[in-house]
């Protein structure tokens, strides 16, 4: 849990060993059933959907798994807001894009659906997708423009690969941005890589390299795990 009670995740902190200040972090979007929508990442699309305004279209494969009646009660829980969290999390961010685009819609363990997703990437794809940062202290950074450009490249028939490979190209580029804006405004040049979605190689080998580009120093684990090994110990 943040400071505010929200499932936190995907956030960017100006920390030292005292105190920390949140710079930025993913919009929050309700989760419905909480740990539900853990092992059935179609939920956390439908969410992500809704959070962001587009429609439940049928075509799209989180939304064809997911029957009548689920749907139902799905958008009354997020429009009454019944027993749904409040969450910024990436590992929940890339759970979604990985039902939408059609990789898995439930998991048996932890991060499933993004491994999988990981996996299939086109590394000869170098595009990604907008996304639009509100704001300043914190910045809110909002995948709305993502996931409609989500949905037209799945309507448009895109290949999975492509589109795995263009969500961790985005996220990669959003690490490096939100880096520099830190820098302005602080000096600091030390960049840390943590929480379990940096065990992901492909963001990992995509995020470090331009962060050294711009110039900064970047930390990452050798010792202990970047999840929640690590930070249970």
């Amino acid at each position: 849990y943040g400071t505010d009670g929200a499932i936190w995740g995907g956030e960017v902190l100006i920390a030292n060993a005292l105190s920390f200040e949140r710079f930025a972090h993913l919009k929050y979007v309700p989760l419905p059933g909480g740990d539900a929508s853990i092992k059935r990442p179609y939920r956390a699309a439908l969410a992500h959907l809704w959070a962001a305004g587009i429609a439940w279209d049928e075509a799209l494969p989180c939304i064809a798994q997911t029957s009548s009646t689920e749907q139902r009660v799905l958008r009354q829980q997020l429009e009454k807001n019944v027993n749904c969290a409040p969450t910024s999390s990436m590992g929940r961010l890339f759970d979604a894009i990985a039902a939408l685009i059609g990789i898995r819609q439930t998991v048996t363990y932890e991060a499933q659906a993004a491994i999988e997703m990981e996996a299939l990437c086109d590394a000869t794809m170098h595009d990604a997708f907008p996304v639009a940062l509100i704001g300043t202290a914190p910045i809110v950074i909002d995948p709305a423009p993502l996931w409609q450009a989500l949905v037209n490249d799945v309507t448009a028939g895109v290949p999975v690969a492509a589109l795995a490979a263009k969500t961790h190209n985005t996220i990669a580029g959003l690490i490096v941005l939100l880096s520099e804006r830190a820098r302005e405004q602080t000096g600091l040049n030390l960049v840390g890589l943590s929480g379990g979605v940096f065990q992901n190689a492909r963001l990992m080998a995509l995020a470090a390299p331009q962060l050294r580009n711009a110039g900064f120093t970047v930390l990452t684990h050798h010792v202990v795990p970047p999840n929640d090994g690590g930070l249970a110990l």
